[in-house]
């Protein structure tokens, strides 16, 4: 396993995280069991963060803001492609703020290529990178 700097990834891991794939973010539930769901996942290693695109009463959103202390709750998101994989770790916190959930669904799209439906209640969980590693 490499580790790595999450806000300068080597090209290639960064190509990685460009490609289309569906990934997993890993939460932990208020009696701190685990909850693993699938989401899209875009990477912004110029600001440090990682955003999923969300609704705002999803279990996800929940979990994180029950855990979320000053810094925000500590998350992990991945993706897996046979042999390679790549995961980034770090404290997510969930924002409503219509400039921020734009610009999320704006890399949603890009990476994803399609725009999800409108939604009055979409979020975005950011995550403040802290570790990455892989071997993409």
């Amino acid at each position: 396993m490499a580790r790595r700097d999450p806000r300068s990834p080597e090209p290639g891991y960064l190509a990685f995280w460009r490609e289309y794939h569906l990934c997993t973010l890993t939460t932990h539930r208020p009696d701190g069991s685990p909850h693993v769901v699938p989401v899209g996942v875009t990477y912004d290693p110029e600001a440090g963060l990682a955003r999923v695109i969300t609704n705002t009463h999803s279990a996800k959103a929940a979990n994180v803001r029950a855990a979320a202390g000053e810094a925000g709750a500590p998350v992990a998101v991945c993706q897996v492609e046979k042999r390679r994989w790549a995961t980034l770790e770090g404290l997510a916190t969930v924002s409503q703020d219509p400039a921020r959930v734009a610009e999320a669904v704006r890399r949603y799209t890009e990476r994803y290529g399609r725009t999800p439906a409108p939604s009055p209640d979409r979020v975005v969980i950011e995550i403040a990178l802290t570790r990455a590693m892989g071997n993409a």
